[in-house]
């Protein structure tokens, strides 16, 4: 195995390594080409994909997207370069001059001196058609490919950013980064809804588990977090979580993404309740700022005039705890104090015959427990309340639904 001090001289070494004498065309993603300040006709590479093709006597144009932004470049040739392989959804790579554009539409445009095709598109037979809007509904159909429209490609942009600006957010706070098991034999939440994990092999005898006991995907990391807040005061986990809930309606998956904090030395519900204001007011900041044109894309044509309103709602039960709800969407948080007397847990979980199993949660509160509190986080509602996305099978790149597993 190599030591650390090993590693490091090693990256030197190749970070120093000499660079081939020939320079070949700059290769630039679309956002960067379209963000040239002085483009002065350097030449460059783009590859992507045509998303329109007109073609004029003299002049043939094509606009190119790679993903990387809502705007495509527009690409100029000459005439000479038509031909059928040009076609919409075909991939190509543009070699040419960066150059200034004449047209007030765009700041910039590609001189193509060279076009190459690297995968041809049969326009008639593709699913997506040129200059038309298909409905959110229709390309659920089509999960391979519906991310090359511009609604779910702007979507899916917003949804890397929001990913990214949790991660800061609980980084910049201090929060230690925890991955909790998807695989589990806790029941979180108790509702009964798990999808039991079974090895495909029937060799197995039927009275054996693989794991010795039954084992299901988890619902929630909550009880791994709390076990982690015992050592690290401010923990979070942001990963995937199941329900194998018999449901069609717009805001419930099979899979989808929880983002779950659990905090130490935490006695005050409102204390709970800022961190969770403050995680939903900096994500979507960073995500207005670094997204805006996907964005305004959304509420132009998904949901026109969407603004964003929240209100909290208390509920006192054995614990003190607190949702956060949004119109149109249902619940988007859920926090709470936990239960830290151990007299308490202890009798309650006698009473249901569930104290054995949860020895280990009744240790977290006879070895120097601390009151603490936690809550959870849809993400795919979240982008649903931003984005005013009505249902939640359109903000996840591959949504798993009752009786679809596409992909």
């Amino acid at each position: 195995m190599l030591t650390a001090r090993y590693l490091l001289r090693a990256l030197r070494f190749c970070s120093s390594a000499p660079c081939p004498r020939h320079k070949p065309s700059a290769k630039l993603s679309v956002r960067d080409a379209l963000r040239a300040q002085n483009p002065s006709g350097e030449r460059v590479k783009v590859q992507g994909w045509i998303r329109s093709i007109r073609s004029q006597k003299e002049v043939l144009f094509l606009h190119v997207n790679d993903g990387s932004s809502l705007e495509s470049l527009q690409v100029v040739a000459e005439s000479s370069f038509d031909s059928r392989e040009l076609a919409f959804g075909s991939s190509v790579e543009v070699q040419g001059q960066l150059i200034k554009s004449p047209s007030k539409r765009q700041n910039v445009e590609l001189k193509a001196e060279k076009i190459e095709v690297i995968g041809n598109c049969d326009a008639k037979a593709f699913p997506i058609k040129y200059k038309e809007r298909h409905p959110l509904e229709y390309m659920r159909q089509y999960p391979h490919l519906r991310c090359r429209t511009n609604v779910l490609s702007s979507i899916l942009r917003v949804r890397s950013e929001a990913t990214a600006a949790i991660h800061s957010f609980f980084k910049d706070s201090g929060f230690v980064h925890i991955h909790t098991p998807i695989i589990t034999s806790n029941d979180c939440e108790g509702a009964g809804e798990l999808f039991q994990v079974e090895p495909s092999s029937k060799i197995k005898l039927p009275e054996e588990n693989f794991f010795n006991v039954p084992a299901f995907l988890t619902v929630s990391g909550q009880l791994h977090l709390e076990v982690m807040s015992g050592a690290f005061t401010q923990v979070f986990t942001f990963g995937p979580t199941f329900r194998a809930e018999n449901s069609q309606t717009r805001r419930h998956l099979a899979e989808f993404y929880m983002v779950e904090a659990e905090i130490s030395f935490v006695k005050s519900l409102q204390d709970l309740m800022q961190v969770m204001e403050e995680l939903f007011k900096a994500t979507t900041v960073t995500v207005l700022s670094n997204c805006p044109e996907d964005v305004e894309l959304c509420h132009k044509f998904i949901a026109p005039g969407q603004k964003i309103r929240t209100y909290a709602k208390k509920q006192l039960f054995n614990v003190a705890a607190v949702d956060l709800l949004v119109p149109g969407v249902g619940e988007l948080f859920g926090g709470s104090l936990r239960e830290e007397r151990y007299h308490v847990l202890e009798q309650r979980l006698a009473r249901l015959g569930l104290k054995e199993a949860y020895q280990w949660y009744l240790d977290l509160r006879q070895f120097g427990s601390v009151p603490h509190g936690g809550f959870g986080m849809g993400f795919e509602r979240y982008l649903q309340c931003i984005l005013g996305v009505e249902n939640i099978k359109d903000v996840i790149p591959f949504p798993r639904f009752t009786h679809s597993c596409l992909l």
